[in-house]
């Protein structure tokens, strides 16, 4: 996965539809949150077993939910200039050193 080409194709989206004036990082992580709820909202009323075992068309449904997530992600970082692979690698680090047992 190239996350710069994955990044360029977001903007190509995001250019050809005028939505840049939207993509401020404040809106991008409030986008962000709201997919987040959508993905919560699936497992909401399900027990432990239940979400593990999910149909496969509920399953699509998270992954797309999930996309959602990581895009605006991504669209947030480039819009801040956030490394996402650095920063993934460096938090993996952290917590690496912090839960090592």
């Amino acid at each position: 996965m190239n996350l710069d080409d994955i990044l360029g194709r977001l903007h190509a989206i995001r250019d050809r539809n005028d939505w840049r004036r939207f993509h401020s990082p404040k809106n991008l992580a409030m986008a962000a949150s709201v997919e987040m709820a959508e993905l919560v909202e699936i497992f909401q009323w399900l027990g432990e077993d239940e979400a593990r075992q999910l149909p496969a068309e509920t399953r699509e449904h998270v992954g797309q939910e999930v996309g959602d997530i990581l895009m605006y992600l991504m669209l947030l970082c480039g819009e801040l200039g956030i490394d996402m692979e650095r920063a993934l690698l460096d938090k993996l680090a952290d917590n690496e050193r912090r839960f090592a047992r």
